[in-house]
C-alpha cells in the first residue's frame, strides 16, 4: 500500500494522502492488485507504480492547480479508490510503466502503445486503459462494472476500439510478449 500512497503532489504541497475510507481503499486495492497488476507483474517482471491511490483532497488540490487530474466527481472508483462512483460503483486505477515494455517501445522495436493495449484487452479484466508518452506510462483501472474503454495519448491518439479486428491479427501485434502468467494469488 505504501507504493500507492506515495504522491508527488502530496510531497510537493505537505498535503497527506490518506484515506477517509481505509477499508474500502484497501478492498478496492486488492482487486486492481489481484487481478490486474499482479499478472503483469508475473508476464513481465517488476512493475513500475507512477501513481495510485489519491484522497480526496490531494487529487482537488491537483486537479487546481493544473497537475494533471480530474475532478473528483470523475476520479472516484478510480485513482480515489476510496468513493464510489455516481453511479454506486467501486473501482482502483494505478498508473504503471512495464519497464520490459517502456524499454521496447523506447527502442523502436516495431511496438506501439497499442500491442500492450491488446495484449491486455485479451488477458485482464481491466476496466479502462489510458497510456501516456512519457515511458509509455498507463493508467490501468479495475472497476465493478468494467467499461473496456482504451484511449491513448500516444500517436495515433484517441479511442481504440477494441471490437474492429479479429483475435487473430491483435494476438499478432503481441506476438513476442512474454507468455502470459496468470496471478497465483
Amino acid at each position: 500500500m505504501r507504493d500507492f500512497l506515495y504522491s508527488e503532489i502530496s510531497n510537493c504541497y505537505g498535503v497527506p494522502n490518506i484515506p477517509e475510507t481505509p477499508d474500502l481503499a484497501i478492498e478496492v486495492g486488492k482487486r486492481l492488485c489481484a487481478e490486474l497488476l499482479e499478472p503483469l507483474n508475473a508476464t513481465f517482471g517488476r512493475l513500475a507504480i507512477r501513481s495510485g491511490y489519491r484522497s480526496p483532497t490531494v487529487n482537488a488540490l491537483g486537479n487546481e492547480k493544473g497537475d494533471s487530474c480530474a475532478t473528483n466527481e470523475k476520479n472516484f472508483a478510480s485513482h480515489i479508490w476510496d468513493h464510489v462512483d455516481a453511479d454506486g460503483f467501486k473501482g482502483a486505477t494505478a498508473c504503471v510503466v512495464v519497464p520490459w515494455f517502456s524499454d521496447q517501445y523506447a527502442d523502436g522495436l516495431g511496438m506501439d502503445w497499442r500491442s500492450m493495449a491488446y495484449w491486455i484487452h485479451d488477458h485482464l479484466p481491466y476496466s479502462a486503459l489510458e497510456f501516456f508518452p512519457r515511458l509509455a506510462a498507463f493508467n490501468i483501472n479495475w472497476h465493478e462494472r468494467p467499461k473496456k474503454a482504451i484511449y491513448s495519448y500516444i500517436k495515433p491518439t484517441g479511442r481504440l476500439d477494441v471490437n474492429a479486428q479479429t483475435l487473430g491479427s491483435r494476438a499478432d501485434l503481441y506476438k513476442d510478449f512474454p507468455e502470459f502468467q496468470p496471478s497465483k494469488s
